[in-house]
This record gives structure tokens, C-alpha cells and sequence, in this order.
């Protein structure tokens, strides 16, 4: 177990109040034992980063693993010049394994809307491992520190805990006080870390940002053999399973049957859950021999059970059903479930990828080693047993005492109340894409539901947002450029809770309708929608937050 705390008592000499960049090589004496700081450099602004800033690196918590491999929480801090009093902890996504620059950016955010543009300290880490460590592993080297329960422990929850404290150490160390207010944020994974952390440190932080979180990872990644066995079960590859204008075709025909459900058909739905029940799968389906306009029944099916979501043979729910929504046809939408286009994965979408060997390595207990390369891992996950396989993420044995489960998730993932961060006044933000390919929105939802029964209502606590059509993290014909960051600000630090937060469909969005590309929209609270009142279509003040019909 990690126990480094706050240093007890820092150099006098860095205590003074102000800033002043002749500090920032003296910051090494600062660190607390245990830490090496192997980098203060003092950086002017540029193109990676806005403005002035200290950019401190290092490493603590070094070990050797029980695989033989050398394991440490790699990290890097950046204190701007003109320091708001803010601080960031930036969570990183996927198998994390590298130091991601610490700019406290998100794709839905603008250039100078990141953290560290907005004056915030901000710190990244790799989570405890370094993903390059294993070469030989091929495409499953990134997941291979699976292997060492410490490892899991530390990219599941403990890098975390551990490096907050050294972060607010150095940062406090930099400008002689301790940051008025703490953040953290990420998505995917990140979201994850962020959700994570309410739960973990419920003292920890002011405000938390958690965007299309991987909230269960290890039952969202038994979707992908999930995934792979349907698609195989109509094509002999995964590319050829669905084409582009098939999915196309899903895509038109859920907007026919849903668009004008929320006031106004502009090709995003809004009406989420009314769109379930009034779209029907089976209208796609071929009635008499092939055609450009149908799909064929096996098809049909195919998708169908990919959104009922993945079951053992006795019909048991492992991860959740999905909904149907129109970023079906998006290219992230492709990448994650059918094809890459990257020669090194032979072309195999990211499933196929990162996801079985996180699967492989990670997420099942004992960990399943498997060779890297795109056929080994694809077989893995067509190999794929549901009734023998699954129960894997609960599992346990000596060398690994937390299941995958209990090492990603919180302890009361499914029957939240998160009842210490609403006593320390924490604010927690949640949004997520309603066509994410890899993390089911209806599994956030579920989250989400499950605490305001448990509470009696949230309002004070959390925020929920459905953001239509977009897939996981930006993309698709969807309104993906939004500042969450700032409604979390005002919120905290003023005690403004959010309510609709404008949103826009990027003007260099390809994947949009040319008549959306910058238009604006906004995002409500879950479980209002956004409703066309009157105006131009193109202005955000042309909608407002209702309660769905």
C-alpha cells in the first residue's frame, strides 16, 4: 500500500507568498520523500500550452513487480505564472501508461478553455505503469502490467491517491498557500477516475468533471467479445460485417422514426428514451430478397443483440443494453467496434485491440496472457465463453485479493449514495455520449437513477447530461464543443448550479449536416431535453430545458 502524504513541513525560502520563475528549479527541495523530480524547467507560452508555466516531472512509488519489470507512478506537474488558485487533477483514459501533458484539456472544451489555460495548477500521471515496458507483448503490451496486482491497483484507483497529495505539496511549495479550490476531471477512463474518486476521496475535491466514463470497466469490456461474436456470426472479417452505408441506413432510419420527438428534425435526437420505444429494429429488416434500403434479417439480429448487451445462457444481464441512436454510423463509432484502418492492428478496431487485451490481462482474474498480435487477440475474444469466462472479473485468488471488479469500481458501484461528497459539499458533472460505442450512456444512466432513488434527488450534489448523437468523447454529427469546466467552476466557487449549457456543432465537423456545422444547441440536466421553442435554429436561446413528452 501507498502512504505518502503531505509533507510536514516545507523549505522556508519556498514559502513566501507571490511567484516567481527562479523558484521553479528550486522545487526539487520540495519534494517529499520518496519522490524524485528528474525535470523543473521553466516554460514560456507556446503552441502545447497557453501560457507561462513551471513544468515540473518526476516519478515515486518505484518498485519491481512480481512479473520482474520495474513499476512507478510517473507524473508531471504545471503551475502557471499567473496562478488563478485553482488546481487540477487531470485523470487520463484508456490503459493509461504514459505521462498524457498536463494541460487539463477535454476535446469538448475550446483552446483557451483547458485548466491550465484558465490559471490552473494542473498534474498527470501514467498510473503506475509505463505501457512501453513490454515490446516483445506486441499489440498486448500496453495491458501486460495486468499481470501485477499492485500495478491493477494502482491503474484502478491508488496512483491516484497517491500522487494527490505530493501534487498539492509542490503546488503549495510553488506559490507559498495551499490552492482555494481542488478539481479533477477526465474522460473515459478518466471519467471513470473521476467518478472513482467521489467515492475514494470524498474530501478530496471541490469539483469533479466526469465525461463518457468507463464507470464498470471490466463488464463494459465483456461487451467486446460480446461485439466480435456477433459480427462474426455475419461475415467471415469484421470490417465486412456492417459497411458504411449499412450503418448509414440505421442511422436515417432512427432519426425517421425519432428526430421529431423534441420539437424539431434537425438530425439530432434529444428525446432519448421515447426514441427506444418508438423505433423498432425489425423496420430495417429486408421483407422480400436484398435491397439498398434494408438490411438483412441476419443483420438485423446481429444489432439487435449487440444492444441488448451481453448475457450468459441463462439469460442473465452481464453489462448493459444500449440505445439506439443515430451516431451509429459515425467513424469513431467504426473505429471502436469494426475496423481501424492502422496497418500495425491489422486494421482491427480498437475492441479488438486494447479492448481484449485489457480483457485478457487486466479486467479477468487470473489474468489470461495472450499474444499480440491482431489474430491471437481477436481469437481471444471469439473464444470467449460467457458462462465460464465472465464470472473471471469477480474473481479472486491469493496473488490478486481485490477482483477486477472491486479494483474498478467503487465499493457500492451498484447502490450508490456517495453520502461523504455530499456532506464535504463536493459537485460532481457527468455527461456522456447517447451513441457511445464502448461505455453504454443507459449504464451511466442506471448510475444516475440508482443514486436519486437512493437519495431522494441529487440536485445539490450531481449533474447528468445526454449529449445526442455523440459517440465516445467527440466526432459524429453530434453538438461536441461545450464547456462543462466553466458550469463546474461556477457551481463550486459560486454556487451557481448548472442548468442548460450551450453546446456546439463544430464548424469544421465533417460528419455533420452542412446546415448544422455551427449551429448552436444546448445540453440540459438529465432528465430534461432540449425543445425547439421559436427563433433561429442556429441560436441557442431558440431552445429550452423541458421535461420530455
Amino acid at each position: 500500500m501507498h502512504h505518502i502524504r503531505l509533507a510536514a513541513a516545507l523549505p522556508l525560502a519556498l514559502l513566501a507568498p507571490g511567484w516567481a520563475l527562479a523558484q521553479c528549479a528550486d522545487l526539487s527541495e520540495a519534494a517529499p520523500e520518496g519522490v524524485t523530480l528528474t525535470e523543473t524547467t521553466e516554460m514560456p507560452a507556446g503552441e502545447e500550452a497557453p501560457v507561462a508555466h513551471c513544468l515540473v516531472r518526476g516519478t515515486m512509488d518505484e518498485r519491481t513487480g512480481t512479473d520482474g519489470k520495474t513499476y512507478a507512478i510517473g507524473f508531471e506537474l504545471r503551475l502557471p505564472e499567473d496562478w488563478s488558485g485553482r488546481f487540477m487533477h487531470q485523470f487520463n483514459g484508456g490503459a493509461d501508461g504514459s505521462v498524457v501533458p498536463a494541460l487539463g484539456q477535454m476535446s469538448q472544451l475550446g483552446p483557451d478553455q483547458g485548466a491550465l489555460a484558465r490559471g490552473f495548477a494542473v498534474v498527470s500521471s501514467n498510473a503506475g505503469h509505463d505501457g512501453s515496458a513490454n515490446p516483445d507483448a506486441g499489440l498486448a503490451g500496453g495491458t501486460r502490467f495486468g499481470q501485477d496486482f499492485e500495478a491493477r491497483r494502482d491503474y484502478g484507483y491508488d496512483a491516484v491517491a497517491t500522487l494527490h497529495p505530493v501534487a498539492l505539496a509542490l503546488t503549495e511549495a510553488q506559490y507559498g498557500r495551499a490552492p482555494d479550490y481542488i478539481y479533477g476531471m477526465g474522460g473515459s477512463n478518466g471519467g471513470r477516475h473521476a467518478m472513482i474518486a467521489a467515492e475514494r476521496m470524498p474530501e478530496a475535491f471541490d469539483g469533479l468533471l466526469a465525461g463518457y466514463p468507463g464507470f464498470n470497466l471490466p463488464r463494459a469490456a465483456l461487451q467486446h467479445p460480446w461485439d466480435v461474436q456477433s459480427f462474426l456470426s455475419v461475415a467471415d472479417t469484421l470490417p465486412e460485417a456492417f459497411s458504411r452505408d449499412e450503418l448509414a441506413l440505421v442511422s436515417a432510419a432512427v432519426s425517421q422514426a425519432c428526430d421529431g420527438l423534441d420539437g424539431l428534425e434537425d438530425g439530432l435526437v434529444y428525446a432519448t428514451m421515447q426514441c427506444q420505444e418508438a423505433f423498432d429494429p425489425q423496420s430495417l429488416a429486408c421483407t422480400e430478397g436484398d435491397g439498398a434500403d434494408c438490411l438483412p434479417q441476419e443483420k438485423v439480429d446481429a444489432l439487435t443483440r449487440i444492444h441488448g448487451g451481453p448475457r450468459n445462457s441463462a439469460g442473465e444481464q452481464l453489462y448493459s443494453d444500449w440505445p439506439w441512436d443515430t451516431g451509429i454510423s459515425s467513424n469513431d463509432w467504426r473505429f471502436w467496434k469494426l475496423e481501424s484502418g492502422i496497418p500495425p492492428w491489422g486494421g482491427q478496431p480498437l475492441i479488438a485491440v486494447m479492448g481484449a487485451g485489457s480483457l485478457a490481462e487486466v479486467f479477468t482474474t487470473p489474468p489470461t496472457s495472450v499474444e499480440g498480435t491482431p489474430e491471437a487477440l481477436q481469437d481471444f475474444l471469439t473464444g470467449f465463453d460467457f458462462d465460464e469466462d465472465a464470472p473471471k472479473i469477480d474473481a479472486t485468488t491469493e496473488a490478486f485479493p481485490e477482483s477486477p471488479m472491486e479494483v474498478m469500481t467503487p465499493p457500492d458501484a451498484d447502490d450508490p449514495t456517495l453520502a461523504e461528497f455530499r456532506e464535504a459539499d463536493g459537485k460532481l458533472i457527468v455527461f456522456h455520449g447517447v451513441s457511445d460505442p464502448v461505455f453504454s450512456f443507459f449504464d451511466t444512466l442506471d448510475w444516475y437513477e440508482a443514486l436519486q432513488e437512493n437519495t431522494g434527488g441529487t440536485e445539490g450534489t450531481v449533474r447528468l447530461y445526454a449529449v445526442p448523437g455523440l459517440p465516445h468523447g467527440s466526432g459524429g454529427a453530434a453538438p461536441d464543443r461545450f464547456d462543462m469546466l466553466g458550469a463546474l467552476i461556477d457551481w463550486v466557487e459560486e454556487g451557481e448550479a448548472p442548468e442548460e449549457v450551450t453546446a456546439t456543432v463544430r464548424s469544421d465537423n465533417e460528419e455533420a449536416p452542412e446546415a448544422l456545422r455551427g449551429a448552436e444547441r444546448i445540453l440540459c440536466p438529465w432528465p430534461q431535453i432540449a425543445v425547439y421553442g421559436e427563433g433561429d435554429v442556429s441560436a441557442a436561446e431558440s431552445f429550452s430545458c423541458e421535461e420530455p413528452a
